[in-house]
């Protein structure tokens, strides 16, 4: 049996990183039996100066793209790709651009636990299909019981320090790389594909990584 494993670097609030992982879900599920995969979450800030209470989205986006217009004409190309991949995101539910680094402590915490992959998940349909803060505690602490991530005083844990430095050494593994767009998915540290690359393309990597052992 072979065994691959893939780092996917991303950021909670990047919409293609929450397509790139429905492709990634596609892609694994159509792997022969005897490919073993392991996945694991690397963080990525696509606004590393956000203040930690976060902004209003319209104020944020507008002095970003130059009008509320023009950010309202790239939710929707990226609402048609996501509906292509059977996803939902209601950009007209989001009313904060949240600072992520809580969310990113939260996944790293997750990984320490086995629940990685199902809080990555609670945590994109809380933001791009509900449009929750999940810059905010209490969120992030329900985002974390819908992952399966129990028995652990959330609140207390962000109030702390613990994940702090794991997240600060990831993000600069991922400056280290080069990485300046996400979602970047590392394959057995030798395949680097960057975008929300559709499924077969994930597959045919994964598939020819195992080839060339």
């Amino acid at each position: 049996m072979s065994h691959v494993d893939i780092t996917v670097i991303s950021d909670a609030i990047c919409p293609w990183c929450f397509i790139g992982k429905r492709h990634l879900d596609l892609a694994l599920a159509e792997l022969p039996e005897e490919i073993g995969v392991s996945v694991a979450w690397h963080p990525f800030e696509l606004n590393p100066d956000m203040p930690a209470e976060g902004l209003s989205r319209r104020d944020y986006r507008t002095a970003k793209f130059g009008s509320w217009e023009r950010s309202q004409a790239l939710d929707a190309q990226v609402e048609a790709a996501a509906t292509q991949a059977g996803l939902e995101i209601h950009h007209e539910r989001m009313t904060r651009t949240p600072n992520t680094f809580n969310a990113h402590r939260l996944i790293w915490l997750a990984g320490e636990h086995g629940f990685q992959s199902a809080v990555v998940d609670a945590l994109f349909r809380y933001y791009f299909v509900e449009g929750q803060d999940i810059g905010d505690s209490a969120v992030l602490a329900n985002a974390a019981l819908d992952g399966g991530l129990v028995g652990i005083d959330i609140p207390a844990f962000l109030a702390g320090d613990q994940g702090r430095s794991e997240v600060r050494a990831g993000l600069d593994e991922a400056r280290r790389l080069g990485v300046s767009g996400v979602p970047t998915f590392i394959i057995d540290d030798t395949v680097d594909l960057s975008g929300a690359q559709p499924p077969e393309t994930l597959r045919q990597a994964i598939l020819e990584t195992t080839d060339k052992r």
